[in-house]
């Protein structure tokens, strides 16, 4: 006997509703194991890179310390002037063991350091909106380049920036400011994190 299409066509219905809920089952599986694999390798990478860091603090730590590397460099810088447009601001070290000669701060160890700039710019004409980029850079045996700018508006005239830099012996740090202003307790710090090589 056979069916009544109605019959017939509601089976192929249900069949095809079946059908497709079992593709979208097996696409939910698929997207899953990817992204199962996709955690597991991202878990091993930090494994793995949390491996090598501690075999590298681990040969670090069993290095003998030398003379040079027991005082850590750094230096405290206190400043009130005046700043001159393209020209280094003649800063003096107010304590520590890293050294300023002709306006510049004599990098003499190779390492990450910990730089902290806080302070105050007065502008000339308090009635006028004006800024100025504060900019410290960076100058080596061969060449010269910026390291961070600033933007200090005359609506908010502080400045706060703390950075950590990769710096390198010999280079020579200074500190300038894109035009004329007063620069009221400003204070710059360098700590040397983590030493490298030396040149003292």
């Amino acid at each position: 006997m056979e069916e009544h299409p109605d019959v017939q066509l509601r089976n192929q219905e249900q069949m095809d509703r079946e059908r497709e809920r079992a593709e979208h089952e097996w696409e939910n599986w698929q997207r899953g194991q990817v992204r199962n694999t996709l955690h597991l390798v991202s878990a091993a990478a930090q494994w793995i890179l949390l491996l090598a860091c501690l075999i590298y603090l681990g040969i670090d730590s069993l290095r003998p310390s030398t003379p040079q590397s027991d005082g850590v460099p750094w230096t405290h810088i206190r400043y009130t002037g005046i700043s001159i447009k393209g020209v280094a601001m003649n800063l003096t070290a107010e304590v520590g063991s890293i050294q300023i000669r002709n306006r510049s701060i004599m990098i003499t160890c190779d390492g990450l350091y910990l730089v902290s700039l806080k302070g105050f710019v007065l502008f000339p004409d308090p009635g006028k909106k004006d800024s100025l980029k504060m900019t410290l850079w960076k100058t080596d045996k061969t060449d010269s380049w910026d390291l961070w700018k600033q933007t200090v508006q005359d609506s908010n005239n502080a400045v706060d920036v703390t950075t950590v830099l990769y710096l390198f012996a010999q280079d020579k740090i200074t500190l300038g400011t894109s035009s004329n202003a007063s620069i009221r307790d400003l204070s710059l710090s360098f700590v040397l994190l983590h030493p490298f090589t030396c040149s003292l």
